[in-house]
């Protein structure tokens, strides 16, 4: 799945706050790079990978405020942010909001492979043999059957993807309706 990219700025401190540091100084070259639009980097906190771009040269251990433009990847900024936070204070920080669920992986790399037979030649039928062979139909059942509903529509969604369809993966639908 494609991270998002939290932007952020050294903060102007003021008050009685306690600023959490962004330490920038541990990261190696293949972490931190200087780009034409600016400085990107890569963190790993407890396991989790944060990418961070700054417009300026990174302050070593300094504070930083993250930046939400309000547009379409707003929310999804935030929740970056939200896990970088979290990350950065130790705690436990979740699955991004655009994660796929189990059930949507699997159906995904399906429809793939399903794309994949049928392109090669392969009957719905023989498709279905392969990749559900817990589901054996007879030949008489087999053209009123539901199964084979489900691999026309395997085969329709892994050509949906092949066809640009594959973009929607990296940016989910809207929740509006």
């Amino acid at each position: 799945m494609l991270a998002t990219v939290i932007p952020v700025r050294p903060a102007l401190i003021a008050g009685p706050y306690s600023p959490v540091r962004l330490d920038l100084s541990n990261l190696d070259d293949g972490q931190l790079r200087q780009g034409p639009d600016g400085w990107h980097a890569v963190m790993h906190l407890r396991g989790v990978e944060h990418r961070i771009w700054c417009k300026e040269a990174p302050l070593v251990s300094a504070a930083y405020t993250v930046e939400y433009p309000l547009d379409r990847d707003f929310e999804f900024r935030v929740d970056a942010g939200r896990r970088l936070w979290r990350g950065l204070n130790g705690r436990p920080q979740g699955a991004p909001l655009h994660a796929l669920s189990v059930y949507r992986r699997r159906r995904l790399a399906l429809a793939l492979r399903a794309l994949d037979a049928r392109t090669d030649g392969a009957t719905y039928r023989e498709i279905a043999e392969v990749l559900l062979p817990a589901h054996r139909i007879g030949k008489r059942d087999w053209r009123t059957h539901d199964l084979r509903s489900q691999i026309v529509r395997l085969v329709k969604t892994g050509f949906a993807l092949a066809q640009d369809g594959y973009r929607a993966l990296l940016r989910p639908p809207s929740r509006r309706k």
